[in-house]
């Protein structure tokens, strides 16, 4: 196999930085594992954030959403993780990691982790009649 999944996030410079714009990525393809039961777990991973100086690039993302295939993982945990990682590579000005995981035992969960760079202040949007 040419591709092996990775922890490595890579970035690129923001073309744009002196503006504030958003980036939406998902993926419907996040496996990990129950810590519990050995069982895979299966989500939808929504990345949504307004870079600074750095984005990131979407094929380490793949691979680094890839690496956690045979890891046991409880989903708030792993959420957070996802999060801390991504704006330790990117440093953005706002960003949100969104974990969607199916149901499980009859029981959905939906995991929501933010991060606001100090001194940042979301542009107030604008509304059209």
């Amino acid at each position: 196999m040419s591709t092996l999944p990775s922890k490595q996030l890579e970035t690129f410079d923001n073309a744009t930085p002196e503006r504030d714009y958003s980036i939406h990525i998902e993926t419907p393809e996040f496996t990990c594992l129950c810590p519990k039961t050995g069982q895979p777990d299966f989500a939808t991973i929504k990345l949504d954030y307004v870079p600074d100086e750095k984005c990131v690039e979407l094929k380490s993302f793949k691979l680094y959403i890839w690496s956690y295939r045979d890891e046991g993982a409880f989903h708030e945990k792993v959420t957070n993780t996802i999060l801390n990682d991504l704006v330790e590579a990117t440093d953005p000005r706002f960003m949100r990691v969104t974990g969607v995981f199916n149901v499980r035992g009859g029981v959905y969960t939906t995991v929501v982790a933010e991060h606001r760079k100090e001194g940042w202040v979301p542009p107030t949007p604008v509304t059209l009649p």
